[in-house]
């Protein structure tokens, strides 16, 4: 479970160029919820991703995980709790390592006990099946340095580590915006087999439109550092791309006659 309580966050404050990112943002999923959150840039979808991972420090307000108060806890420390795949390949992997130790070091990373370190042939058998899962060869390439991957195996084998192991929240920030439509769509799926496999509470960024209407259960709109629509339910299972952007237009025109 994953809630956020009136969290505000500001930069340059007292400046000229002084800006809200997230203005009283609350929000809440369940264990086993997959929240797609969708929003124009500057809405506030990263700063709410980096207040949640511990990479921004919130002015006021709460993030708690499972019903724990995580606000003060860093970012290494709750590494242990959730895990984040970037949008940009390049992040979330070692590029002067193998494919097996970068499997290795994210296994170590979210491990809460001491685990024996080594490539041993159990693990190297256990990373093997959890790649041939992709489609993408990379099971066959565990001793091939990842900076010689392309873009879209680099980003499915941060996927993979990221699910590993079987943190309590999953951050999905963009995660298949950088590649191209086939590989995005193998990433996309081999996400969907892993949240629903490991029953994963999940929050997915996105700008695609129809990513929002396929996935999740809910729907979360930001605007200005705000939640200003939830869709979940019947709802959330009958809305269409048309209908979205209606949503999204119809509250971009409310704020517009207000301000």
């Amino acid at each position: 479970m994953l809630e956020i309580r009136s969290a505000r966050k500001m930069f340059y404050k007292g400046q000229a160029d002084e800006k809200t990112a997230l203005n009283d943002l609350s929000l809440r999923l369940e264990t086993g919820d997959f929240g797609v959150v969708i929003g124009s840039n500057g809405a506030g979808k990263s700063s709410m991703l980096n207040a949640i991972s511990g990479a921004l420090v919130l002015d006021s307000g709460k993030v708690l995980i499972n019903g724990d108060d995580v606000t003060a806890m860093p970012v290494h420390k709750r590494a242990m709790r959730l895990a984040r795949v970037f949008q940009d390949p390049m992040k979330g992997t070692a590029a002067s390592m193998t494919v097996a130790e970068n499997m290795l070091l994210a296994e170590l990373r979210a491990a809460r006990r001491t685990l024996r370190r080594g490539l041993n042939p159990t693990r190297l058998a256990a990373y093997k099946e959890r790649l041939s899962l992709l489609g993408l060869g990379l099971e066959n390439r565990l001793d091939t340095r990842v900076e010689l991957l392309s873009g879209g195996q680099r980003q499915s084998l941060s996927l993979i580590m990221a699910v590993g192991g079987s943190p309590e929240l999953l951050l999905l920030d963009e995660h298949t915006a950088a590649l191209d439509p086939r590989t995005a769509d193998i990433v996309m799926q081999a996400t969907i087999r892993a949240v629903e496999a490991l029953k994963l509470t999940t929050l997915m960024v996105t700008h695609n439109m129809q990513h929002a209407v396929d996935f999740g259960n809910r729907v979360i709109m930001l605007d200005a550092g705000r939640v200003r629509l939830e869709i979940a339910g019947r709802e959330k299972a009958a809305i269409t791309v048309p209908d979205l952007i209606g949503h999204f237009s119809v509250k971009t025109d409310r704020m517009f006659l207000a301000s």
